[in-house]
């Protein structure tokens, strides 16, 4: 494995199949409750929203047991968790949303993180996807009074979510540890891949002063040839090595091992259903 894998974040030149659809939304707004400045100055990580266009704002893990992913998420990160509708959860961490675990509406469907990024208008979003070769997947759908979720396809298969906010903004707390940190696409074609996700987030990944949380690499980078392409969440981590400790100890596994990239020190894991998802630190 090639050590200081760099993620792609240039600006280019000229020239799959789902896992299932985000779970139902909870009868409560997961919104954090105390004021936006009071919130910021408790933590600066703390992003409360909205999200401009192309931001990875929130993130869904589909899985057969919900309430093995909380013992499991729960001892990794240090979680707490809020019952939902249909038997999903809301993670938080210090009293903030930071992910939701669902169940599978079907459990032929594979066991997995999915990333969503932010946009104002998601139809029109969704439109241009399709125009730019992606596909969609679940057409968008409003989520009670939460906001409208969709999910699409690039143009090999990567699957991601859309999210336009109303009540619940998306993450509200990030880049901390025990938080999502990074989504990076493992794709066939790096240049093909600037080119698309460029053309719908430009703004968010080039322009002046852009500081994205989404990088592009190639797939064998990491994993085998044969590996199909793919968005993996990253998770911050303090300590790599005790993290992937705790990971064997609650009956995940190591896909790859720890490795040097462009943005920290990186390492491969899945947890104990089967659901991939990469630790960061930094």
């Amino acid at each position: 494995m090639a050590e200081n894998r760099a993620s792609t974040n240039e600006e280019p030149h000229e020239g799959g199949k789902p896992a299932s659809a985000p779970p139902p939304a909870p009868s409560e707004d997961p919104s954090p409750t105390e004021s936006a400045d009071e919130a910021r100055a408790e933590s600066p990580a703390e992003d409360p929203g909205p999200y401009p266009e192309g931001t990875p704002c929130w993130l869904d893990a589909q899985l057969s047991d919900v309430e093995g992913g909380k013992r499991f998420y729960g001892d990794l990160f240090g979680w707490t968790f809020q019952e939902g509708e249909g038997g999903s959860v809301w993670a938080r961490l210090d009293g903030r949303p930071v992910a939701q675990l669902g169940r599978k509406a079907d459990g032929r469907m594979p066991t997995v993180w999915t990333v969503y990024f932010a946009t104002p208008d998601i139809q029109t979003l969704s439109r241009r996807i399709t125009a730019a070769g992606g596909q969609l997947v679940v057409a968008p759908y409003p989520v009670a009074e939460l906001g409208r979720a969709a999910l699409v396809a690039d143009p090999e298969g990567a699957v991601f979510g859309l999210w336009q906010a109303r009540r619940h903004p998306g993450f509200g707390l990030r880049h901390a540890p025990g938080t999502f940190v990074w989504a990076e696409l493992y794709t066939r074609d790096t240049t093909g891949a600037n080119t698309f996700y460029g053309g719908l987030f430009h703004h968010a990944l080039f322009a002046p002063g852009a500081d994205p949380d989404f990088g592009r690499a190639d797939v064998t980078d990491v994993f085998p040839a044969e590996m199909p392409p793919h968005i993996l969440a990253h998770f911050r981590v303090t300590g790599l090595d005790e993290a992937l400790g705790t990971v064997r100890r609650l009956g995940g596994r190591v896909q790859a091992p720890p490795f040097e990239a462009s943005y920290g020190r990186v390492a491969v894991v899945t947890d104990n259903q089967g659901a991939s998802f990469a630790l960061l630190e930094r």
